[in-house]
């Protein structure tokens, strides 16, 4: 029975390709033009009707049809050349070329003609017909901006051939920019027309019409088969498939599949006291309003919802249901043209951890394993949570079983867990296989191409023949990412163990980036006005190459040196240098830091207090602060190596020139100088992994500034005029600031971002050795609380600016009086201040490090300690931004509310402010 349909099926392909490959007849003439007889080559047109199949030699190869192709080029891709043998019938190499010349989809038809038998030279014709090439590419019923982004994504590009994969792919491609943007109901249709101007009417356009149609929404997300876990609890872990925000009288009707209500009938939400839970009446008036998804956009993305059904698992299993899974899902249209989304789940047993014991550890006890997995008996099952506390999965914020291990050098430590299961408790058997210690071998760093290599090295804690030490990798990590020369998300340690040797060799690859910074601004300070500011930082600075012309790119880098420069002015009435160095590796082979600071200051007012008018010479009255400081900083080993000491000489010179500081009531002290000679103690303790975006670790620091007791020496000082007895300045200052950065949530999520919460506590007395009541604590070197933080007349004197937002400077420390209707007066000797600030990054690109913050913030000063009162504090709330940019370092906003300025009938209006910065972050 198959045998006639296989000669059938063979006799239709031989007749297939003798439609394209056959015998072109020559035509001769004789006799007058009347008449015409035609002259048929007998063997030519019997060429394939021969019993047996002959060969003949190719004599000559013509091409026809040819507008864009070169007929040479059609030749050689064809395969065929003159002198080549062809077996007719049956000319495979024929099939062959015709074939080949179809590959190139550029030709809607491709014939061989037969043209000419000379004895056994046969002569062929090669004719294609050429498809149309894109000229013109128009796009219909869509914004032009949509149209430039479509024309790189369709794959169609001018010059080239239409075909009709092409056109099918375009219209693909198009489709799916549009179900990205939630338009799944997009209608697209590619109509061509011929273009006669182009290559012998060989040119064609395209107009693409697009309907995008309506944007379609997640409407609702429906699941059954979930009686132990709240359907809102699984929502809440799709974050990529939200439903839409709502506000309607008349929701979708559309009932539900697989027996899911799609609304929760009023009936049913009475008689379970709905109106007492609030979790009940939201889902009653789901379908009407939901407040808590106003903002949501509803937008679907496939493969965020693929994510989401694998996060909805993964929900289950820390739940203990380790055998959840989602049976099936399905999406479609309700009735009001959006998408509602069902998934079938089943939840199955829930599991809890029974007994747990250990094999194989010698170095450990099982007490100490037991502690630090920190897993008892009767604990819901949570196979993420064994894993991570094993270490199988790393947390390096969590201290797990084989960090305890890896830090003591056994890099080849593994723990095996062995589960046996019992009804709904699983037992497990650890298997511990604790190694040999590794021991460093080699540690290289690649990708420093600006950095020296030793100021990469000299900060790793990764030494060639040390013990390898997980602990140590980490905190390396972290020193390299805290020079700011570095891409921190690229600072990646390839640790390449050998377990023949017992040795580990660590290569560190880094990604150089600009740690330099222009400041270019314009402020305005109390007192001052308006003023513009330039300053340059130099932040990997090299003093050794400064006379090595070579090194200069612009200026001498690589040695991990600072170097700043600044100037502010506003013209004739005030103008301040500031220039700064550091070298944090003095000597370079201990990190122990020297650093020296230059700045003079003139602040020049016009108010003389002789007439009690403004001058035209405004320089004839000013103020003058110029000071140099040299510090030097010590690492310590004890309590351990993240404490620092630091000791710090400096000298301050005001001058005053007609310069009445009215607020201290010193009349005699309009001209002269005062002079401030300190040394200043600090002991730091500082853990933060990350100076830009900190999420963990803390900054501690107590200091103790001190000048010479002259007081104490002088005992006449008291009865001094007040430009005597300030000539020199006597004061103790003491501070301590702390703060904490504490991450919330997952540390692992979608691009490392989680919420950080940031909790600071700061602290500052000045006092005076004598306590004669009838010598006052110095006028210089206190306390400003309030305001922005931002440079001002009172910084001039000494002040440590304490910023406080949403308040203006305050001198009285009650709060019930009005910061806004006093007088900016505040010279305080005491302050306590506190902040608590909710973080969130949006972008954690090193060339644009953006979060932001939500606060609450507390803060007071005092004049002495009879009036000292650490629980009588103005308080502030608040939001703010803060973007890091590595040219110009921080550009921050904050607007904050001061709740203690809120008058009764007025509002927030009046209390509320904005905070803005610019460099740094104020104290």
């Amino acid at each position: 029975m198959y045998k006639p349909l296989k000669f059938i099926l063979l006799g239709l392909i031989v007749s297939l390709i003798h439609l394209s490959v056959f015998a072109q007849l020559p035509v001769t003439t004789q006799g007058d033009s009347s008449s015409q007889i035609t002259s048929i080559d007998a063997n030519l047109m019997n060429i394939n009707n021969q019993t047996t199949p002959h060969k003949y030699i190719i004599a000559g190869i013509t091409v026809t049809g040819n507008n864009y192709f070169d007929s040479s080029l059609l030749i050689s891709v064809s395969g065929l050349a003159i002198g080549d043998q062809v077996l007719i019938p049956g000319a495979d190499n024929i099939s062959k070329a015709i074939n080949k010349l179809w590959s190139q989809k550029s030709f809607s038809d491709i014939s061989i003609y037969y043209t000419k038998l000379v004895g056994d030279q046969l002569y062929l014709e090669l004719h294609v017909v050429e498809r149309p090439r894109l000229t013109h590419m128009y796009f219909k019923g869509i914004p032009k901006s949509q149209a430039d982004e479509l024309k790189s994504k369709t794959g169609l590009v001018l010059g080239h051939t239409i075909t009709d994969d092409a056109k099918i792919n375009a219209i693909s491609a198009i489709k799916k920019y549009y179900d990205e943007k939630g338009f799944r109901n997009s209608h697209i249709r590619i109509q061509q027309a011929k273009d006669s101007s182009y290559l012998s009417n060989n040119g064609a356009t395209l107009n693409i019409y697009v309907d995008k149609g309506q944007k379609v929404k997640i409407s609702d997300v429906y699941f059954t088969g979930n009686p132990q876990v709240p359907t809102d609890q699984l929502k809440k872990q799709m974050k990529g498939t939200k439903e839409m925000g709502l506000m309607t009288l008349y929701p979708a009707t559309d009932s539900g599949v697989w027996g899911i209500k799609t609304q929760y009938p009023f009936a049913e939400y009475w008689k379970d006291r709905g109106p007492l839970r609030p979790s009940l009446t939201g889902k009653f008036l789901s379908p009407y309003f939901r407040p808590g998804k106003i903002f949501n956009s509803g937008k679907f993305d496939e493969k965020k919802y693929t994510e989401d059904k694998e996060k909805v698992i993964a929900y289950y299993n820390k739940l203990g249901y380790r055998d959840a899974a989602i049976l099936k899902d399905t999406m479609y249209y309700n009735s009001k043209g959006n998408l509602d989304i069902a998934l079938k789940v089943r939840e199955g047993r829930k599991y809890y951890f029974g007994t747990i014991t250990w094999r194989g550890n010698t170095l450990y006890s099982d007490s100490i394993l037991n502690e630090i997995l920190g897993v008892k008996k009767g604990d819901v099952y949570n196979q993420e949570i064994l894993n991570t506390k094993l270490g199988i999965t790393m947390n390096p914020e969590i201290a797990d079983v084989s960090g305890l291990y890896q830090n003591q050098g056994y890099l080849f430590f593994q723990a095996n867990p062995v589960e046996s299961v019992y009804k709904d408790t699983i037992n497990f058997e650890i298997r511990l296989n604790e190694g040999p210690q590794a021991t460093i071998k080699y540690v290289r760093i690649a990708g420093n191409d600006k950095t020296n290599e030793h100021v990469a090295r000299r900060e790793l804690y990764t030494i060639p023949g040390d013990k390898f030490s997980r602990e140590m990798l980490i905190r390396s990590q972290r020193q390299l990412a805290n020079l700011g020369f570095f891409d921190q998300e690229k600072i990646t340690p390839d640790i390449q163990p050998n377990q023949e040797d017992g040795t580990v060799d660590i290569n560190w690859g880094l990604a150089e980036k600009s740690a330099d910074q222009l400041e270019l601004s314009a402020g305005f300070g109390g007192g001052i006005g308006l003023t513009g500011t330039l300053g340059l930082t130099f932040s990997n600075f090299s003093t050794k190459n400064i006379f090595n012309k070579d090194a200069w790119s612009p200026l001498p880098t690589g040695d991990g040196q600072k170097l700043s420069l600044r100037y502010q002015s506003n013209g004739r009435a005030y103008r301040s240098y500031n220039v700064a160095f550091t070298e944090p590796w003095l000597g370079g082979k201990k990190r122990n830091g020297l650093n020296v600071s230059l700045v003079d200051t003139k602040y020049s007012n016009g108010y003389n207090y002789y007439t009690g008018r403004y001058d035209s010479q405004s320089d004839t009255t000013w103020f003058r602060t110029t000071g140099i400081t040299v510090g030097y900083t010590k690492q310590l080993r004890w309590p351990d190596d993240n404490f620092s000491f630091g000791v710090q000489l400096g000298y301050t010179r005001y001058q005053l020139h007609n310069y009445y500081i009215d607020y201290y009531n010193l009349p005699d002290f309009r001209n002269g100088a005062s002079n401030n000679i300190n040394i200043k103690f600090t002991l730091n303790r500082y853990t933060i992994n990350n100076p830009i975006f900190p999420t963990n670790g803390s900054n501690l620091m107590l200091s103790a500034q001190l000048t010479p007791p002259y007081s104490l020496i002088d005992s006449k000082i008291a009865s001094y005029t007040d430009s005597r007895k300030y000539r020199w300045i006597e004061y103790h200052k003491w501070r301590f600031t702390g703060e904490w950065y504490i991450p919330i949530g997952a540390a692992h999520g979608e691009d490392h971002k989680q919420f950080v919460l940031k909790m600071a506590a700061k602290m500052g007395y000045i006092g005076k050795y004598n306590t004669n009541q009838n010598i006052e604590v110095s006028p210089f070197e206190r306390f400003q609380v309030g305001n922005s933080g931002l440079s001002n007349t009172y910084s001039f004197l000494g002040y440590d600016i304490i910023s406080q937002r949403g308040y203006p400077v305050y001198s009285s420390s009650n709060p019930t009086i009005n910061p806004d209707q006093q007088q900016a007066t505040s010279y305080f000797t005491i302050f306590n201040k506190y902040t608590t600030e909710l973080r969130y990054p949006l972008s954690l690109n090193p060339s644009s490090t953006i979060y932001g913050l939500a606060f609450f913030e507390a803060a007071n000063g005092w004049y002495d300690f009879k009036s000292y009162n650490p629980f009588q504090l103005r308080r502030s709330v608040g939001l703010g931004m803060r973007f890091n940019l590595p040219m110009f370092g921080l550009l921050g906003f904050d607007y904050g509310i001061g709740l203690d300025r809120i008058q009764k009938g007025q509002g927030i209006k009046g209390a509320g402010s904005f905070t803005f910065m610019m460099g740094f972050e104020p104290d």
